[in-house]
């Protein structure tokens, strides 16, 4: 959220219903709601918490000043969506908008999702858009976000269509790394294949970022030492697009990365495995192995 510091003594509390709604909906998954505010982070590193406890895992941190859909309050603490992650936070860390008026990022999180001419469901719709599309929200009314889409089409989205992340323009070669990397789900794992008839976990990366034109080195530790890109240090601040690299020291041979993929969103990435039967699959970043081995990323 782009002025929403700026704003921060012009909001207020939502009202005593809006709060009871909040507190009954607040353990359901904010994949399955519609938000009922937006509000913006006043601390940094910010812990999105499992549970409404201090004591409860942290599903990510978040910076300051950055806009989280509300979807539910609960005994101080608010329930809340951010760039496809879901959890709670300390409402003494956050600020309610209250006009549903600032500017900030989003990206669609499903498929033939339709912008509507008006924050209605029955409304005309004036565009469809896909998963990963980049879409500038410029307020929030009734559930719905006011969107700018890539091309400059402007409309309404139902806002469990869209993540608010704090920066979803990664480019549309970042969309299309994505759009690339699926199409290959389920090829089979070869050791120092680089092609759709079989890709190791650098040459799967090495093809698809070739497809929209970047060259990359055949190696993990290449890609990571290569130079290329923004290097990204925390999890909580990938975006879809963005290269991961991970290192078990069991296989990494004393080299700096044993493992590469492509972050797709919602904590999740895409990668030629060899475990198991090998192939390219999709992965949760958050489980044991990744999150321990995690190296960084790379935005290209």
């Amino acid at each position: 959220m782009k002025h929403h510091a700026g704003k921060a003594a012009g909001f207020v509390a939502l009202s005593a219903a809006m709060t009871m709604l909040l507190a009954a909906t607040a353990t359901v998954s904010a994949a399955d709601q519609i938000a009922i505010g937006v509000g913006c982070t006043t601390g940094s590193s910010l812990r999105l918490r499992s549970e409404a406890s201090t004591s409860s895992a942290i599903v990510t941190q978040l910076d300051k000043s950055v806009a989280v859909a509300i979807l539910g309050k609960q005994d101080g603490w608010y329930y809340v969506s951010y760039d496809g992650k879901s959890g709670y936070v300390s409402d003494d860390y956050v600020i309610e908008d209250q006009d549903g008026v600032f500017t900030t990022d989003g990206r669609v999180n499903g498929d033939g999702v339709n912008v509507r001419a008006s924050a209605a469901s029955g409304a005309e719709s004036v565009a469809t858009v896909n998963s990963d599309s980049p879409v500038t929200v410029n307020g929030f009314t009734d559930g719905w976000y006011a969107v700018t889409c890539q091309y400059g089409t402007t409309g309404y989205i139902r806002s469990d269509f869209v993540d608010l992340t704090s920066d979803a323009s990664s480019s549309s070669s970042a969309s299309g790394v994505v759009s690339v990397a699926k199409q290959y789900l389920g090829t089979r794992y070869a050791y120092g294949g680089a092609s759709p008839s079989g890709f190791d976990c650098s040459g799967f990366t090495m093809y698809v970022f070739n497809q929209v034109g970047v060259s990359l080195p055949h190696s993990a530790t290449s890609q990571w030492q290569s130079g290329a890109g923004q290097k990204i240090t925390s999890t909580s601040a990938l975006q879809s697009g963005d290269l991961v690299f991970f290192c078990d020291p069991s296989r990494s041979l004393g080299k700096a990365c044993s493992h590469a993929g492509i972050y797709i969103g919602g904590g999740q990435f895409i990668h030629a495995s060899s475990a198991n039967s090998g192939g390219v699959i999709v992965s949760n970043l958050a489980s044991g192995y990744y999150n321990t081995y995690f190296v960084g990323g790379i935005r290209i």
